[in-house]
């Protein structure tokens, strides 16, 4: 069994998968998509994925993209059993507001402070610093009542 995943050394969604993956006992091929040298754009990438994303998963020719969809699919295709994506629906529920917040909330305020001054040389912006910390007060707020997140 050959399970591929196409990422980035430094990517948070990327290093969430493989670290997913070992929890789940899962050995992954890894396959260093260089971003700069434009390795997401070659033809056999985009018919992988035609959204260039990384990371993207091929598990023997089922393909995935989207770190926290990776993520589940790992947890419920090869878990040994339910604990890290429980089948109960109000468990799960509780997991899946926890992805959503990390994707929606946390991921995005994080982005969308540091992406700029990384890649564009921006200013530190108070305002957009000010959005992140009270999503991680927010991510507090779910630890203070449960070693993990969810």
């Amino acid at each position: 069994m050959t399970i591929d995943l196409y990422y980035v050394p430094g990517s948070a969604p990327c290093r969430a998968v493989q670290l997913a993956a070992k929890a789940v006992g899962v050995d992954l091929n890894l396959k260093l998509t260089d971003l700069m040298k434009g390795d997401h754009l070659k033809p056999e990438f985009i018919k992988l994925n035609p959204q260039h994303t990384v990371p993207t998963l091929d598990d023997n020719g089922f393909v995935l993209n989207e770190s926290r969809a990776i993520i589940a699919y790992l947890a419920e295709q090869y878990g040994k059993d339910d604990s890290l994506y429980p089948k109960d629906p109000k468990k799960r529920a509780i997991v899946n507001q926890r992805l959503f917040f990390d994707m929606g909330t946390l991921y995005l305020r994080f982005g969308e402070l540091y992406y700029p001054i990384y890649f564009g040389g921006a200013p530190y912006d108070e305002e957009k610093a000010k959005k992140l910390a009270e999503a991680l007060e927010f991510f507090d707020g779910f630890l203070s009542k449960s070693t993990y997140a969810a």
